[in-house]
């Protein structure tokens, strides 16, 4: 595709959509230009001139002059349909759709072998971090052996107003909403789904192993209280949500999962909406990466990335999937965790391997122990309001 004007159609203008059309026109080294935009609601008013808009699929997926498929939704089905179409018509594909592309991901690799067309969506994991091209190009699968850190801003915003400002739960979550950093429905941030899609594809990335996201287990901050708020600045730490993958012993976990940091971790001092990815590997040991997380312009910034590549005929040449020596996926570890319930028969402490620390009042109580991971992914006890539970360092 290079030196020539790439025909661009895209499937969605919302925040992301809005964003890319904004850097791509700030930009000047890009030879793409927007064909076709795919909305839903012809209605709704817009930024751009009208002329640009179709609710009809196939006028781009159909289109012989449109070269990339640029797919923004967030409808999981609809996003997968749009993709796997536009692959099977040779069409390059780039997306943002990180939960489309995490429950998908053997289907789409094997779309993109088929058919011989490229997908590209770093935008679907840290927005603005080029982290999956890095991943891809500089780090062999044997050297690897972490990859963590936080991969929402929308609850990295939030922690960050409840710590540094004090600001209520609400208070911040409505602020990260009208920022346009949390979706009217937070669950998907809170609860912890979101960046445990990213962890998944982060895995295939980084290891070549491929996991469904039921596999690993995701619990968020919507059960944090005061009482962990003051654990934590008794501490001397603050708590950020993480997303966790490491080897170990020739497999390979993860989890999402609230995290007591101290201030000698680098992801302290990440603060507000960014980023912040460590890698650990066996000679460099740690690298770092921060960027901004959320925002229209942030993950348009990155899907932009992504067009730029094709112009250079770039693919991803998922490499440790080749060497056949991908670590198997368990949930058989050990976490040393606070666990923070109001009555003893809230929680089942019999699943605990030892009890470091216990502690009980009128109110609150907490056990500070070690655990495995399955019999926390098993526990129906952590679905109750009054049950929290942080991963300590």
């Amino acid at each position: 595709m290079e030196n020539k004007i790439i025909n661009l159609g895209i499937f969605g203008f919302g925040c992301v959509g809005q964003g890319l059309y904004e850097v791509l026109n700030r930009t000047k080294g890009i030879n793409a230009r927007i064909k076709k935009i795919c909305i839903k609601d012809p209605n709704k008013s817009r930024p751009i001139d009208s002329s640009y808009f179709t609710t009809d699929k196939n006028e781009i997926l159909e289109d012989p002059t449109i070269d990339v498929v640029v797919e923004l939704i967030n409808e999981t089905e609809a996003a997968f349909e749009i993709v796997s179409t536009a692959l099977r018509n040779g069409k390059a594909v780039v997306s943002a759709s990180k939960r489309m592309i995490a429950e998908n991901l053997a289907s789409l690799y094997q779309l993109q072998a088929e058919n011989k067309v490229p997908f590209l969506y770093e935008a679907s994991s840290c927005a603005s971090i080029p982290i999956i091209r890095n991943l891809e190009e500089y780090y062999d699968n044997d050297l690897l052996n972490a990859v963590e850190g936080i991969c929402n801003g929308s609850t990295n915003y939030i922690l960050t107003k409840i710590f540094e400002e004090n600001l209520s739960f609400e208070t911040a979550l409505q602020q990260a909403q009208d920022l346009g950093f949390a979706e009217t429905d937070p669950t998907l941030d809170i609860e912890g789904y979101d960046p445990k899609f990213k962890i998944v594809i982060l895995l295939l990335h980084a290891f070549g192993t491929f996991v469904k996201p039921e596999e690993v287990f995701n619990f968020g901050i919507h059960h944090l209280n005061d009482f962990d708020i003051q654990f934590a600045k008794q501490r001397n730490s603050t708590i950020k949500l993480i997303g966790h993958c490491r080897r170990n012993n020739g497999n390979v976990f993860a989890f999402v999962l609230p995290h007591l940091v101290k201030e000698h971790n680098l992801l302290y001092d990440v603060y507000n909406e960014y980023n912040g990815i460590l890698l650990e590997s066996a000679f460099t040991d740690k690298q770092f990466f921060v960027g901004k997380g959320a925002g229209g312009t942030a993950t348009g910034s990155a899907v932009l990335s992504d067009i730029s590549a094709l112009l250079y005929n770039y693919r991803y040449e998922y490499k440790k999937i080749k060497q056949n020596n991908q670590p198997a996926f368990t949930n058989d570890v050990k976490l040393k965790v606070y666990l923070r319930y109001k009555t003893p028969d809230q929680v089942d402490l019999t699943e605990f391997f030892s009890i470091e620390e216990k502690y009980e009042s009128s109110t609150w109580r907490y056990v500070v122990g070690s655990i495995n991971l399955q019999k926390l992914k098993d526990a129906a006890w952590l679905k109750n309001k009054d049950v929290n539970l942080l991963v300590l360092e």
